[in-house]
């Protein structure tokens, strides 16, 4: 049986500030965002991932303070290229660090405006062997409307 982490809560204090980084600054494709008499969510996937985040106003996101979720982390090809373009759209970064020259040895970081917290690590080898194959992407999110 297959266990697969498709989604991560991520407790914020603006919805529409959140959405707008997320989307605008980070460049993940927001999937939906959807209201209704018992919620505000949205739901916004990585490109290439299989595991989106949600953020909004459902119980289990109320239940954690805004800024509290440390240590999510993101996997690109080229994390100078990666950092190039987050820093060009605003996000503040770190400086990349190189643990070990081996490939997977190299991370940056970044947080949301509430602080929650993303490690950006670099392996080369996503450029050829993306975890999801692009063909079978549409399955994942990308172009799909709830």
């Amino acid at each position: 049986m297959d266990w697969t982490l498709e989604v991560v809560i991520v407790p914020v204090s603006d919805l529409d500030a959140a959405i707008a980084f997320y989307r605008d600054q980070v460049g993940f494709t927001l999937d939906h965002d959807t209201t209704n008499e018992h919620m505000h969510v949205a739901q916004l996937t990585p490109p290439g991932s299989g595991c989106s985040i949600v953020v909004g106003d459902l119980p289990s996101q109320r239940s954690m303070a805004p800024g509290s979720l440390h240590g999510l982390q993101l996997v690109v090809a080229d994390a100078a290229s990666a950092r190039q373009e987050l820093v060009g759209r605003g996000v503040e970064c770190s400086e990349i660090t190189v643990f070990d020259e081996r490939d997977g040895g190299t991370f940056f970081g970044f947080a949301d405006p509430d602080g929650n917290s993303w490690a950006v690590q670099q392996i080369r080898a996503r450029a050829d062997q993306p975890l999801i194959p692009r063909e079978h992407r549409g399955r994942f999110g990308e172009g799909v409307e709830l």
